[in-house]
């Protein structure tokens, strides 16, 4: 066995094993919450759907690529090769999509009072569920139909090509389907992305104007520390920084696959590994955000004078 085989084997082990471990433990811990109180904040519930698309990704593209990493290949029929393949692409949609949700909301939060979001900052936590629940339906509907239309053309006329996976193999690939299936992807992608940085962008203005605001009210030697809108600064330009690249750079792959008529193996090894490296270390990057941000917003909800945006 040579070196990149073997570190492929050990990178896809170690993905599904923490990605599975840190996602469950985290969506065990929101069902528990929820058995509780028999109800879920509005982050918590975001927070919750996006672990749940996090593990559908795991299971769906790390635990097959792990398997056949080690030897077992072509194990799964036409039928389960096809099933696997909408749950990664619906589990990495949704993903994206209460990412991108989960930012906004968070923007929307921590947004004074008196700024142009005071309209919706009291009455976005009743529309939560139901982003959520469109999300969901528009995704799958998405998802399920092209595979559809694919199959069938190949009825009708058998011009579609077979797609090669290390665990299995898959027919009706139609690149005309593709190539407009591919299209619809992309631009929610797209615009997901710019969401999440312009909402980024927001709450870190927001925070640096509030440390200004309140530099004078704290303490000579609170001013030595790490202020929390500092922390929380940090904390978001992390998420969002692995967020971009490792999307970003697996949809660069992902359509590289697309146009080459038979990518290599190795290709298609990284970018797997690349499309799971979000999915794996959302729990503990999620963990720290809300920490740090739920920190923070509890030191500007104790301010008598707010921070005001104009």
């Amino acid at each position: 066995m040579d070196l990149r085989n073997f570190t492929i084997r050990i990178m896809f082990l170690i993905q599904s094993t923490v990605g599975i471990l840190g996602n469950l433990a985290l969506l065990l811990n929101y069902i528990i919450i929820y058995h509780n109180e028999h109800t879920l904040k509005p982050t918590d519930l975001i927070l919750t759907h996006l672990i749940t698309a996090n593990f559908l990704i795991i299971l769906s593209k790390g635990v097959p690529n792990t398997m056949a990493a080690f030897g077992m290949k072509q194990f799964f029929n036409d039928f389960i090769c096809k099933l696997f393949l909408y749950i990664q692409r619906l589990g990495r949609s949704m993903s994206m999509g209460t990412t991108c949700l989960l930012s906004v909301y968070q923007a929307i939060t921590i947004s004074p009072n008196k700024s142009f979001w005071k309209n919706f900052k009291f009455k976005s936590p009743n529309y939560i569920s139901l982003c959520i629940s469109i999300y969901w339906v528009m995704h799958s509907a998405i998802n399920f139909i092209f595979p559809v239309l694919v199959h069938i053309k190949r009825s009708h006329k058998n011009a579609t090509e077979k797609r090669d996976f290390a665990y299995c193999s898959s027919w009706g690939r139609d690149k005309i389907v593709e190539s407009l299936y591919t299209t619809l992807l992309v631009f929610p992608e797209v615009l997901f992305s710019v969401l999440i940085i312009w909402s980024s962008g927001s709450m870190i203005t927001i925070l640096y104007r509030h440390k200004q605001h309140i530099q004078h009210i704290r303490s000579t030697q609170d001013s030595l520390r790490t202020s929390p809108e500092a922390r929380a600064t940090q904390s978001i330009l992390v998420l969002v920084s692995s967020y971009i690249a490792f999307y970003t750079l697996s949809s660069i792959l992902q359509g590289f696959i697309a146009v080459l008529s038979k990518p290599s193996l190795w290709l298609m090894n990284i970018t797997a590994i690349i499309s799971m490296c979000f999915p794996t270390l959302c729990p503990f990057l999620m963990n720290c955000n809300f920490t740090v941000l739920r920190f923070c917003l509890f030191s500007i909800g104790n301010i008598k004078n707010p921070v005001i945006v104009s």
